[in-house]
């Protein structure tokens, strides 16, 4: 008993310095893995650059009905196994066609990563999604997801062309409250098929339900607080939906939600949330809090009244049920991005 008492003892002893080394074995892993990642990323970068100066004589011309890329899968293949597959080099060919310079990318992002960005023909969307990537370290799901939802041509279908170059450029930057707001929301996640006639308590359930999405959708910095917060004010008791807190931003953000279009009435009781969070829940170092309303439609002229001199951290935002229209949004982006300076 006593020696297993003096091995315990020894083990005790030992743990500082089995755990600096585990730290040292976990750490050269992550290099390694990081240094093979860029490697192989830098090599597929270079096999692209290999194919279109042999095909086009480094002319960016497409030339897929060839049956070069065939015949090199079949070779590359036989030689060195599984990856080089004929999609697999198509993918190689547009990275080196997309990427001048590989480096932007390589030490960064994974070669799953690329694949998909690559998908963005669009050179300023493809840059917004690999500045976001980048600094919210988006895995490649999300990644996925956020180009499915149309994430870049949501937010720059509502700015000028000054604000569509910088979106692209520096992805979203977070300095006042309008830039944690968008014009929509993309609800897909929740699965309510479209002439479904939900009720807003199945909706707002359904966001708790899958409510890593949401947060995913409201963007970054977002913390869940409460749903259904209580608010009382001279014995008539209200609820605020959802309540979120914004660690940037440093403010309470509140959410209402609605089944179908915004009233007057709504907006001016979100305005009184605010009021109450203002005087009652912040403190001393938070912001004024922010008051969204989110409907499925909404009267842009209604609005315009309902909120005219009241509190400028109160919008309207809608949502929807299904994926948006991409081609529909690139239009509209591409007119911003194309005009002609007056």
């Amino acid at each position: 008993m006593e020696n297993g008492i003096n091995i315990l003892q020894k083990d005790n002893r030992l743990q500082p310095l089995v755990d600096s080394i585990s730290e040292a074995i976990l750490n050269a892993r992550k290099k390694l893995a990081s240094h093979i990642n860029s490697t192989m990323t830098e090599t597929y970068w270079q096999i692209g650059k290999y194919i279109v100066e042999y095909e086009q004589g480094g002319q960016a011309k497409v030339a897929y009905g060839t049956s070069t890329l065939t015949e090199l899968s079949k070779q590359l293949t036989a030689r060195f196994g599984r990856g080089f597959s004929r999609p697999n080099l198509v993918n190689m060919r547009k990275f080196y066609l997309c990427y001048p310079n590989c480096q932007t990318v390589s030490d960064n992002l994974s070669w799953s990563h690329i694949g998909e960005l690559i998908k963005a023909d669009d050179e300023l969307e493809r840059s917004f999604y690999e500045k976001e990537c980048l600094a919210q370290k988006w895995d490649v799901r999300t990644l996925r997801r956020q180009m499915s939802s149309a994430l870049y041509l949501r937010l720059a279908s509502s700015k000028d062309k000054n604000g569509v170059l910088t979106l692209a450029s520096e992805g979203i930057t977070i300095q006042k409250p309008e830039d944690v707001v968008r014009d929509s929301y993309t609800l897909e996640f929740l699965g309510i098929p479209e002439d479904y006639r939900f009720s807003e308590t199945e909706l707002e359930q359904r966001i708790i339900d899958h409510l890593q999405m949401f947060l995913m959708e409201m963007g970054k910095g977002f913390a869940f607080v409460k749903r259904q917060f209580p608010i009382t004010v001279n014995n008539r008791h209200y609820h605020c939906d959802l309540v979120f807190y914004h660690r940037i931003l440093k403010c309470f953000v509140l959410v209402d939600l609605k089944r179908d279009a915004v009233q007057h009435e709504d907006i001016g009781q979100m305005n009184m949330y605010l009021g109450y969070f203002a005087k009652e829940e912040n403190m001393p170092d938070d912001n004024p809090p922010i008051g969204i309303i989110l409907s499925h439609y909404k009267d842009e002229l209604l609005v315009e009244y309902a909120t005219y001199g009241i509190s400028t951290n109160l919008f309207v935002s809608k949502y929807e049920l299904y994926l948006p229209n991409k081609e529909e949004l690139r239009q509209i982006v591409g007119k911003i991005v194309d005009e002609e300076e007056k």
